[in-house]
């Protein structure tokens, strides 16, 4: 995309590399010798780009810093390196607003900032700063990450709002955060389209066509439409096309409109798409469930959908680890049980035994790792 004020990746000096390195070994769980090292060598290099006079350097530098001392509390004693450097007492907070303090009028640097903020989950900070960068330059052209960054964080909002209320944990998801983004994003769109703004505004318009606690019910059909417009334009894209989020989110406005055949041919797509090994089943149980909604209406017969199940659950059987497919079929068998045991008396008329005892092998597993996320994939890349 276009613009001035993009922030993207600048050459960066090695601490920052070094911090990505503790945050690797942390998450594998390395032993505290492994990591002490690294993370005592990236805070005297930090220490050393505090002084740049390249503000970008540090402002960044500030950020990291904050970023490490909020990490020192994983270590059973507090790393010599933070008393070596200087930063005994310091607050990771004050790093972060020392480091919005040197960008404050610079929007490359806000929009850089924006988007570790947003990372690390602190999305009041970077809603804060985006707007900090929107003051200083609000023309979308020249400024359009500050306006897709803003957008990401209340789509974000939204969705983690909304899982929380389907497990019964909060109140139904504010859904002025989709109008926020939804606003944001036409700005984007008409100056720099592209297809990470075009799957982004897809995406919202999906969840304002729809409603929140059942997600097959139609609140909005023109969003709906809007939605399946804009997938249009970002599958021209050679990318888009690859993309199995993208024929995941058309198959699901095609199926909420009633098209059930053509919501199952974007599911298969899907399917098709997956990488092998992938735990994304998402596609897969929808398009168990529009086979079956295809054959309750008799827009297929026992035979059609016999032999569509098996082919594509064989198909799946080859992309998916076995735990997570298990547990898409004991969703879809959870919410449709009338119609899979139809499906089943008609898989043993055909003679289909072995896809028979599959079924019911899965739904007598069922209970067991129920406690596993669903393989649903983070649409925003």
């Amino acid at each position: 995309m276009p613009g001035t004020a993009g922030g993207g990746d600048t050459d960066q000096p090695c601490p920052f590399l070094g911090h990505r390195l503790d945050g690797i070994f942390l998450e594998l769980g390395s032993e505290e010798q492994k990591r002490l090292p690294t993370f005592n060598r990236t805070l005297a290099l930090l220490r050393q780009v505090l002084k740049s006079p390249d503000p970008h350097h540090r402002a960044l530098a500030w950020c990291y810093l904050g970023m490490l001392l909020e990490r020192k509390d994983s270590f059973s004693t507090t790393p010599m390196g933070i008393h070596d450097c200087g930063f005994s007492g310091t607050d990771p907070l004050d790093c972060f607003g020392k480091a919005i303090e040197i960008a404050k009028d610079q929007p490359p640097i806000l929009n850089r900032l924006a988007k570790i903020f947003h990372f690390l989950g602190k999305q009041d900070m970077a809603i804060g700063t985006c707007n900090m960068a929107l003051d200083v330059l609000r023309d979308p052209e020249l400024n359009w990450q500050a306006y897709c960054t803003r957008a990401k964080i209340h789509i974000r909002a939204y969705l983690h709002d909304l899982e929380r209320v389907k497990m019964g944990l909060g109140g139904m998801p504010d859904r002025n955060h989709l109008a926020c983004a939804k606003a944001d994003l036409e700005e984007v769109v008409k100056v720099c389209p592209g297809l990470r703004t075009y799957l982004d505004i897809s995406q919202v318009y999906y969840y304002m066509g729809v409603d929140a606690m059942q997600e097959l019910l139609a609140v909005d059909e023109e969003a709906l439409n809007q939605a399946l417009v804009f997938l249009a334009k970002a599958s021209e894209s050679e990318l888009g096309a690859t993309l199995p989020e993208l024929q995941l989110l058309r198959g699901k406005c095609l199926r909420i409109k009633g098209e059930e055949a053509n919501a199952a041919a974007c599911f298969k797509r899907v399917v098709e798409l997956d990488d092998e090994g992938s735990s994304h089943t998402e596609g897969f149980g929808c398009l168990l469930e529009a086979l079956l909604a295809q054959w309750s209406q008799a827009q297929l017969s026992d035979g059609e959908l016999g032999h569509e199940v098996d082919v594509w659950l064989r198909c799946a059987q080859d992309k998916y680890p076995a735990a997570r497919l298990r547990q898409e079929l004991q969703r879809v068998w959870r919410g449709h049980t009338d119609e899979v045991l139809g499906l089943a008396r008609a898989l043993v008329d055909q003679g289909r035994l072995s896809l028979v005892r599959l079924l019911f092998e899965t739904m007598e597993q069922e209970g067991e790792g129920m406690g596993a996320p669903r393989g649903r994939r983070a649409f925003s890349f």
